[in-house]
């Protein structure tokens, strides 16, 4: 085989592999819009990710750091079910608990 029948070949198969990745998700997506498993993920997976990553961020807190983060996610938690706003929340509690740990530093 010549050296540029290679190329070519190899070049059109690379074409078709990477046109048929970019294809795949939204060949594969039409199916799932009317799942009832999907549907059910959409509304609780964003709950369950924040559940993880809230316990995956308090399972290394020190004794020392424990108050001012309990107030922290207080704060938090108080913000979102008062406002319905994550970004509000997410800052709100941010801002407390960079608050509460300076102040705990400067004693």
């Amino acid at each position: 085989m010549s050296d540029a029948r290679y190329l070519i070949i190899a070049v059109a198969v690379c074409a078709v592999v990477t046109w048929s990745l970019r294809a795949l998700p939204f060949a594969a997506l039409t199916p799932l819009r009317t799942s009832a498993v999907v549907d059910h993920l959409g509304r609780s997976m964003p709950v369950g990710v924040m559940v993880i990553l809230a316990v995956y961020t308090l399972r290394g807190i020190a004794v020392a750091q424990l108050w001012p983060t309990a107030v922290c996610l207080a704060v938090t938690l108080g913000v979102h079910l008062w406002r319905r706003n994550a970004v509000l929340s997410v800052l709100t509690g941010t801002a407390v608990h960079v608050v509460l740990t300076t102040a705990l530093a400067q004693l």
